[in-house]
């Protein structure tokens, strides 16, 4: 583990370079902060000793690199439209899944949660229930009364 002062120096010296990094590859400013948040992490408590400031500075680029490639591969993100990407370019078919995020979150917090966890993330109801320590017939009930709120408030029965 490095000393605070280690970590500080190294954060003043490689943090723009970080960060250049990470919004090429992430091109998002909030996954940037993660990315960089992680890579100081790693360094503060790693053992690792360098040779020299460019053996240092190529390990950054390497965890930096890496983190980033981790996080693009992640099965959640990869399923996943960014609510910029819904708000930036509004086609018939992102308007409905607009519509359809709006209905869901207006959801009260225990519909909107087994909402979230069965459709977004394909969590079955026993898994649910283990996530969210309720019963299994809880999860069924919940998820049947949000989809009568999502098809009163969307119109349909669709």
């Amino acid at each position: 583990m490095r000393s605070e002062e280690e970590v500080i120096e190294a954060i003043e010296r490689y943090s723009p370079t970080i960060r250049r990094l990470c919004m090429i590859y992430l091109k998002n400013y909030a996954d940037t902060e993660d990315i960089f948040q992680t890579v100081f992490l790693k360094y503060a408590l790693s053992s690792v000793s360098f040779e020299s400031e460019e053996h240092e500075k190529a390990w950054f680029i390497r965890v930096t690199i890496n983190a980033c490639k981790d996080l693009l591969k992640n099965f959640f993100r990869s399923r996943v439209t960014s609510l910029d990407e819904l708000i930036e370019q509004p086609t018939e078919m992102q308007e409905d899944h607009r519509e359809i995020l709006e209905a869901v979150l207006s959801l009260p917090k225990k519909y909107r949660e087994v909402v979230y966890l069965h459709y977004y993330e394909e969590y079955t109801a026993p898994e649910i229930s283990q996530i969210l320590g309720k019963k299994v017939n809880t999860i069924y009930t919940l998820l049947t009364r949000s989809r009568e709120m999502l098809r009163q408030r969307l119109g349909g029965d669709e």
